[in-house]
């Protein structure tokens, strides 16, 4: 009869004193949690707590049993939160921690603030907060004896934190430190937490000081870990394995093995209903993707990831998964919304507290869409790069920080020749140092054509003909200063009724933060103004009203309605009758949305780079019309 079995037995004892049953219930499901069957835990917690948001019966308990009920409810909820993406359960779980902590405190209990304290550095972990997180681990170590698991644990957390900061070093050192203590433990379950994270500390130093020992290492962790966690039967520790395992195949380029494990690691965390470490595993299958070549592939499956992991409060998890996003979205050639994808990435590292992951996703713009930046944007986002990486202990990330500085000297014309020949095209070169003298002109002209082209000794219409249409150097026509079109009849025609002759505006009706960014860019771009609304009900609330809209731009998949809907409503407001209406949508809906009144339908995200050129074919024909 195994532990929990016996629990269960004492639990169903009728003669039991209401702490007493508390007790064992948290027992119980503290066993239950150590294994990660985590929805059995919260079912073996009874009529204690029953779901997220709720606050634990703590009637009849005395201090002692409360503060352990208030624990465990709170450690749970941060797991369940995890695993199922519950927006605020880590704030939730932070608050029933702290007040456990004070509940102990107030009972002199050492051991149990200091348990408790480890629980709490975690949330924080999970939010992205590591610098409150090693506090408080820090301050759980002060009060746990030199040999104890309980000091076993809260070391393996601290190493936990120092590799998510990219800090191997430091990981390995703790490692170390916590390695004689798991050897003497008992517990299966804990032994492989500790094979596994050495096993990837080791990966990541291996791959960083190129230690082919290192690697070796860690795949011998790995399978120590993957032994210790089918012995405790802990299946979703298992599936982290597995997935560790994928990532080291990948880098080692085997690739079949890596998708072996990775299909393992996914039916695992998908048996056991956990989206964010699916989506984890979504992400490393994406890097696998990219290093093959396979980048639309990558694409579908990462953007699904971020998906998920924004509904969350997996911080670190989604800043890594916007990277490879923005990445792959890069080598699709969809650089607008690459641009905007990777800056998002460095904003939701900063914010996370992990300047060593806004570091990497700042040099990873420059290293994916250097050639496609201007040379002001190329200086500050290496600036910022070299900014969050100035104290990094992390030799591969300061190669790769040089690296970047070389490009960055090459694309702004500074050094003559690139920092490596690979790659490198003569007439694109040629181009781009093209391009920053051009740039330079414009902005110390003042944005004035004319001048610009008086300090580069070129004709006026030559300058003008690289900026407009199809001119190679198109980008950067948003440099130059408005020209001020004369009205061809001040009899008959009305500013009020002639786009050509005011300020643009255009409604955009897209619930996907990246794609309105994306649209918002490429027609402010052509000095037009836009409004964006996430819901179908705020869009018709401007409809119905008088506000002037020149050209309307819907998504079909909405979270109150549908785009279709939409247009038929809109249709039906005689004020809104002639206004033209894009529908862009990544739905199949073609047919149904010409029906409805749309006048051109385009497909998400293909069909982003030509926004701006319908846009502007409908406001012609309109001003045709009129």
């Amino acid at each position: 009869m195994n532990i929990s079995t016996q629990l269960l037995h004492q639990i169903a004892d009728p003669t039991l004193s209401r702490n007493k049953r508390a007790l064992l219930r948290c027992q119980l499901a503290k066993e239950l949690e150590n294994v990660g069957s985590y929805e059995a835990a919260r079912e073996a917690m009874g009529d204690l707590w029953s779901h997220i948001g709720e606050y634990p019966v703590l009637d009849g308990l005395d201090e002692a049993t409360a503060a352990e009920v208030l624990l465990r409810v709170g450690v749970l909820t941060g797991w369940l939160g995890s695993t199922k993406q519950i927006e605020g359960a880590q704030e939730t779980a932070k608050n029933l921690i702290t007040e456990s902590i004070r509940r102990f405190e107030a009972l002199q209990d050492t051991l149990k603030v200091a348990e408790a304290q480890t629980e709490l550095g975690y949330c924080y972990w999970r939010q992205g907060g590591f610098d409150e997180a090693r506090v408080v681990l820090q301050e759980a170590l002060g009060r746990l004896p030199a040999d104890s698991e309980g000091r076993a644990i809260t070391l393996l957390r601290l190493a936990i934190i120092e590799g998510s900061l990219k800090r191997y070093n430091d990981a390995l050192r703790i490692d170390l430190e916590a390695a004689p203590l798991f050897q003497k433990s008992a517990n299966n379950a804990h032994r492989g937490k500790f094979h596994n994270q050495f096993g990837f500390v080791l990966k990541n130093l291996g791959a960083m000081e190129k230690r082919q020992d290192y690697i070796d290492r860690a795949l011998i962790e790995f399978a120590a870990a993957s032994f210790y966690f089918e012995q405790a039967g802990h299946t979703r520790y298992q599936a982290c394995v597995e997935n560790n395992l994928g990532m080291l195949f990948g880098t080692a380029r085997k690739f079949a093995e890596a998708h072996e494990h990775l299909d393992r690691a996914q039916a695992l965390f998908t048996s056991m209903k956990d989206q964010v470490h699916t989506a984890q595993v979504d992400d490393t299958r994406a890097k696998v993707l990219l290093a093959e070549g396979r980048t639309a592939e990558a694409e579908r499956l990462v953007r699904s990831a971020v998906q998920i992991l924004e509904r969350g409060g997996e911080q670190s998890l989604l800043a890594e998964a916007l990277t490879t996003h923005g990445i792959a979205l890069a080598r699709a050639g969809k650089h607008k919304i690459a641009r905007l994808t990777l800056q998002r990435a460095v904003e939701v590292a900063q914010n996370a507290g992990d300047p060593e992951a806004a570091g990497l996703a700042a040099l990873t713009i420059i290293e994916e869409l250097g050639d496609h930046l201007p040379g002001d944007e190329l200086s500050a986002t290496y600036d910022r790069a070299a900014n969050f990486l100035s104290r990094s202990g992390n030799q591969e990330h300061k190669d790769r920080l040089l690296d970047t500085s070389r490009r960055v000297l090459f694309l702004i014309g500074v050094l003559p020749t690139p920092p490596t020949w690979k790659g490198f095209n003569f007439y694109d070169a040629v181009r781009r140092y093209e391009a920053r003298i051009i740039e330079r002109a414009l902005r110390e002209a003042g944005g004035v054509v004319s001048r610009a082209a008086a300090l580069l000794g070129i004709g006026r219409q030559s300058l003008e003909s690289m900026l407009k249409g199809k001119g190679r150097h198109k980008a950067l026509a948003q440099l130059r200063t408005p020209v001020e079109h004369r009205r061809s009849s001040l009899m008959f025609r009305d500013e009020v009724d002639c786009p050509e002759l005011r300020a643009v505006c255009v409604l955009h009706v897209e619930d996907d933060r990246l794609v309105a960014d994306a649209v918002n860019i490429s027609l402010h771009d052509e000095g037009w103004s836009v409004e964006t609304c996430a819901t179908g009900a705020a869009a018709l609330e401007k409809l119905r009203s008088g506000e002037r809209f020149d050209v309307l731009i819907f998504d079909n998949n909405l979270p109150d309605t549908n785009g279709i809907e939409l247009i038929r409503q809109m249709r039906a407001l005689a004020h809104r009758q002639q206004t033209p209406i894009i529908m862009l949508s990544g739905d199949d809906v073609e047919p149904d949305a010409r029906r409805a009144g749309a006048n051109v339908f385009l497909r998400k995200p293909d069909d982003l780079s030509v926004i701006s050129e319908n846009v502007a074919r409908l406001l012609a024909r309109r001003a045709r019309q009129n």
